[in-house]
This record gives C-alpha cells, sequence and structure tokens, in this order.
C-alpha cells in the first residue's frame, strides 16, 4: 500500500498527511460539539430568574422578548411590578431562596423551548413553573 502511494504522492505530500489527519478530525470535533439548544435556553432562563432573586429588575425585564419595542413608561412598570412581585413572595413564603432548571424541551424548527423550573421558597416549600422561551436572533428571551 505505502509503495502505490509513494508512487502517487510525493515523500513531502506524504509527510503532511498525519497533519492534515489532524485537522480535520479536529475541525469535525469544533463543528459537532454545538451546545443543545435545551440547554442553553435553560441556562438563560435560570440567569433571567437570577437576575430577578439579585434585585436587578431592568435586567430582568430586558430578559422578556417583545416583538416591538416598548415605551419607558411601560418598562418602569414592569420593574415596578418584578419588585412587587419579589415582595409578595417574601410576604408569603419568606422569599424566594434559589431558582433550579428541572427540565427544558425545545423546538428547534419553532426556535422556542418551554423551561421548567423550581422555586425554593424561604418557607422550606417548593414550586415547579414552566418558563416559555423564544430565541430571536441567536438570543433567547422569555416569552
Amino acid at each position: 500500500m505505502y509503495m502505490f502511494l509513494k508512487g502517487i504522492f510525493s515523500y513531502r505530500a506524504m509527510r503532511l498527511l498525519p497533519v492534515l489527519f489532524t485537522f480535520f478530525v479536529a475541525l469535525g470535533l469544533v463543528c459537532c460539539s454545538e451546545k443543545d439548544p435545551s440547554e442553553v435556553a435553560g441556562k438563560t432562563a435560570k440567569q433571567y430568574y437570577d437576575y430577578l432573586l439579585e434585585g436587578k429588575y431592568d435586567a430582568w425585564v430586558d430578559g422578556h422578548y417583545y416583538s416591538d419595542s416598548v415605551s419607558d413608561e411601560y418598562r418602569e412598570q414592569l420593574i415596578v411590578n418584578a419588585k412587587m412581585f419579589m415582595l409578595q413572595q417574601k410576604r408569603e413564603h419568606q422569599g424566594i431562596r434559589e431558582v433550579r432548571v428541572a427540565n427544558c424541551k425545545a423546538d428547534t424548527v419553532q426556535h422556542t423551548a418551554n423551561v421548567f423550573m423550581v422555586f425554593v421558597y424561604g418557607d422550606s416549600t417548593n414550586e415547579e413553573t414552566l418558563v416559555p422561551m423564544v430565541e430571536h436572533k441567536g438570543l433567547w428571551y422569555m416569552r
């Protein structure tokens, strides 16, 4: 076999074969290592809710998808609503202590995902909630 290949390729070209092989294997690994859309949507939803727990209400509001831009007044109302929601959770459950992603299902054709999250409350109760997500221009937003 070597003699056959030697006749077709020069010695110099034969020395490049291992380098080319390594390059194409590495290229295949990089191309095939795309992140799972479900995982990305889940991590993004958790990050948005972590913003809410940290009191970064503006970042939480900015994590929502609006097909058209919202006015400054409406954005301020959404921020106030987020603050009121957290006060309500504090009054009813001693606050939300932690948010976890329980499961996530993504639809890559529709660019949507359903993230199932668990709220762990300060009174040691848990609640599972659904956070619908939509992908727009490569970024995930809450619907």
